[in-house]
């Protein structure tokens, strides 16, 4: 595998591989803290990087540079990062990444081809997009699977999406295409806060994560910062009575939506906003 440079090679049993990319599929940063929290309590560390010259336009995406400890100067390319870790005896490679600008089809390749030498049973996606949910109610996470099998086995939603996509889901064809399974997981961030880090959505994919693959990871830190995010956005709209007034809509909507038994409504938005980008 060219563009792949390796520090180690771990023997692999079996492992599932999360994935997440900042860029469209990261609102709120959720699914990148996401990663990279379920990399910490794994233990995982990092064996493999992509090679960032074939697939970053690096006047869209720079590099950054930055003085090292003896006043030398260092410049830090845009990374992707395998990595390697177990929970609750079950190994786990942790695939950090940004969203490419350029060839696409051999970036997603790439990915699979190291999931395919490494055993990869399975291929656990992360994203995070924008939508017309509320910050005071549970974080709303969308799974889907491509297989029926799979979608019966593990409770998930098939997706009737049609439309552009981001590399998620040209990782997800190649994989598919491949014989791994794959799970494809998103939260939807409130929209009045489209910039501001989610902990709220990254714990709740952190928890479906958890339930998938029958993961001790524990929540503590996150649902801390779930709550003090909650309270900064309180503070934030209490004084503007037009926000407030969208936000308590939305949570009727939401009650409205819970109390019929059906989360179609909320599927809905998500597919929406997809086909909208």
């Amino acid at each position: 595998m060219a563009f792949l440079e390796y520090t180690t090679r771990p023997d692999f049993d079996s492992p599932v591989m999360i994935m997440a990319f900042e860029g469209w599929n990261d609102a709120g940063d959720a699914a990148s803290w996401a990663a990279s929290y379920i990399a910490e309590k794994s233990g995982a560390t990092v064996f493999a990087e992509m090679d960032p010259e074939p697939f970053y336009d690096f006047q869209n995406t720079r590099p950054m540079v930055r003085l090292d400890g003896d006043s030398g100067r260092r410049i830090d390319w845009p990374q992707n990062t395998f990595s390697h870790g177990s929970l609750g005896g079950r190994e786990l490679i942790i695939l950090r990444g940004i969203e490419p600008q350029l060839r696409w089809r051999t970036y997603a390749e790439t990915i699979r081809d190291l999931a395919a030498d490494a055993g990869v049973e399975m291929v656990v996606s992360l994203g995070a997009l924008i939508a017309d949910v509320v910050h005071t109610r549970p974080a709303t996470i969308y799974g889907s699977a491509l297989t029926a099998d799979l979608r019966d086995r593990l409770d998930l939603e098939p997706s009737s999406y049609e439309g552009p996509t981001g590399i998620v889901g040209v990782v997800h064809s190649a994989t598919h295409v491949a014989g791994l399974d794959s799970v494809s997981l998103w939260g939807a961030v409130p929209s009045y806060v489209p910039h501001a880090r989610s902990p709220k959505v990254s714990k709740a994919l952190v928890e479906r994560v958890s339930n998938l693959l029958d993961l001790p990871i524990p929540v503590d830190e996150l649902g801390q910062a779930a709550a003090d995010y909650e309270d900064q956005i309180n503070v934030m709209i209490a004084d503007d009575d037009d926000m407030a007034e969208y936000v308590t809509n939305l949570e009727t909507e939401y009650d409205a939506a819970m109390s019929s038994g059906s989360g179609n409504e909320l599927i809905a938005k998500i597919e929406k906003f997809l086909k909208e980008q």
